[in-house]
């Protein structure tokens, strides 16, 4: 039966693993994604807005990001949303639509977009081990006797490595997933 600390730990860095796939699905792999556009701001009344709260987006095909926003005056408003936003899209506006085609990467586009994977890698493995760090100090804390002390720890390293290995089978497969042209 696992410590308290220890549970706390796996579901924390559970959600760091999942936070770190979810910045993953935002890196344009050349097939278009929701998750591309869906947090980008726009000015909606009079307020500031991600596309997702008001609008409809799906990919009619993998070259394609087809936003319908559910007020048709909102149109201009996400179209200028994603210039600003400078993610790299030039929308076009169709009557109550907005597509986003996808450009064609190039390699050095490609390259970039790795690097940026690696950042967020790095990133979610700096958080697995920070909550590593903050359950050890929680240990510390609670005064166990020394064996299960020892006995502990070493399950909390063994769960970080664990996280810390599915964070870079993914960072491998998006890195794959990048590169393939």
């Amino acid at each position: 039966m696992s410590h308290p600390i220890v549970n706390d730990a796996q579901v924390r860095m559970k959600k760091a693993v999942d936070h770190t796939l979810h910045e993953f699905s935002t890196i344009h792999t050349g097939k278009a994604s929701p998750a591309m556009v869906e947090n980008v701001m726009i000015d909606a009344y009079g307020s500031q807005m991600r596309i997702k709260d008001c609008a409809a987006i799906n990919t009619p095909d993998p070259r394609v990001i087809l936003i319908t926003p559910w007020d048709a005056g909102l149109t201009k408003a996400i179209e200028k949303g994603i210039q600003i936003a400078n993610i790299g899209f030039n929308p076009v506006v169709d009557a109550k639509t907005v597509r986003v085609p996808l450009p064609d990467m190039s390699r050095e586009r490609r390259q970039e977009f790795v690097k940026v994977a690696h950042k967020l890698a790095e990133e979610g493995r700096v958080h697995v081990r920070n909550v590593r760090r903050d359950a050890m100090d929680g240990l510390k804390k609670a005064k166990l006797p020394e064996d299960e002390s020892k006995r502990t720890e070493k399950e909390l390293q063994t769960l970080t490595d664990k996280f810390i290995k599915e964070i870079e089978s993914h960072l491998a497969s998006k890195e794959k997933e990048l590169l393939v042209v």
